[in-house]
């Protein structure tokens, strides 16, 4: 299981997380790969993965746009799904109805796109840009857009 923590415009969030004793001290058994968007931190489980972003929470409140959990490669849940996954509200399995596409470029989130049911990232080429780093988030009903939106 995987956290990636999207940072917000203009931070540069493995610099901030290692300068802070805080943060370092619950990162200590974790080694955050820097990307160039944030960073993504392994973990054991789904329940480990909820308990460090909790650690984080003054963090990400302050320097964050988005918090994702990476159960499979390529796959990415949104914080609310993973929570209803982990209280074993929901079973998640392919395909999954509610999905948004996040368009990642260079440093920061550019666009979030809601994606059609049956449709693959990669039907939304003409949306995106060459080099954009494209993630796949699953996400709760609750959290689509209402039909007709």
């Amino acid at each position: 299981m995987n956290v990636l923590l999207i940072q917000s415009e203009g931070v540069d969030l493995y610099t901030t997380l290692l300068a802070s004793e805080t943060s370092r001290r619950a990162l200590r058994f974790y080694r955050p790969d820097r990307l160039t968007y944030g960073i993504r931190i392994r973990t054991a489980s789904l329940g480990s993965a909820l308990a460090l972003v909790s650690e984080l929470r003054w963090y990400i409140q302050r320097y964050v746009q988005d918090v994702l959990f990476e159960p499979a490669d390529g796959i990415f849940y949104s914080s609310a799904l993973a929570r209803q996954v982990y209280e074993r509200d929901v079973r998640p399995s392919h395909p999954w109805s509610h999905r948004r596409l996040y368009r990642v470029a260079n440093d920061r989130l550019i666009d979030l796109i809601w994606m059609e049911e049956g449709t693959r990232p990669e039907s939304y080429s003409d949306r995106t840009e060459r080099g954009d780093t494209l993630l796949e988030v699953w996400c709760t009903a609750e959290e689509a857009p209402a039909e007709g939106s």
